[in-house]
């Protein structure tokens, strides 16, 4: 039932190149240095762009599964694939002549009986996403 999906949205502009930009936002392992929520990673197999990993999230220690694909210099889509996130999480690029915006795309769900806490956990997603966004941008600019 995708009705009870909460999308997240948030974007940044950043004065860099979508080049630069890429470098910082594509480093997937550097993950849990700029998504605080994010708490370690662990990559299990990689196949051309896409990567299975096991991510520990700061939300109840929780383990959840992910198929992450890349499409250099545009964007990330990881997809949650066990654990207690369903949905997916997607970082995009949008040149913007001398600048780029970045733009992080949330469509997830807590699963099963957690389902009634997705809307409490949309809040911490959000304000994490933005911090998160914010501390990539300062690494970029510095």
């Amino acid at each position: 039932d995708m009705s009870d999906m909460a999308t997240i949205e948030a974007s940044i502009t950043i004065n860099a190149s979508a080049d630069k930009v890429w470098e910082i936002a594509s480093d997937l392992d550097s993950e849990p240095k700029f998504w605080k929520g994010t708490k370690s990673i662990r990559n299990i197999s990689k196949e051309g762009n896409t990567i299975t990993r096991e991510v520990t999230i700061v939300f109840k220690d929780s383990k959840c599964m992910q198929t992450v694909t890349v499409q250099p210099k545009q964007r990330i889509l990881i997809k949650f694939t066990e654990g207690i996130i369903n949905g997916t999480k997607t970082i995009q690029l949008i040149p913007e002549g001398e600048k780029t915006k970045l733009e992080a795309i949330w469509d997830v769900k807590l699963s099963g009986m957690m389902g009634m806490f997705t809307g409490m956990i949309k809040k911490h997603i959000k304000s994490g996403t933005e911090q998160a966004l914010e501390s990539i941008k300062q690494e970029i600019e510095k």
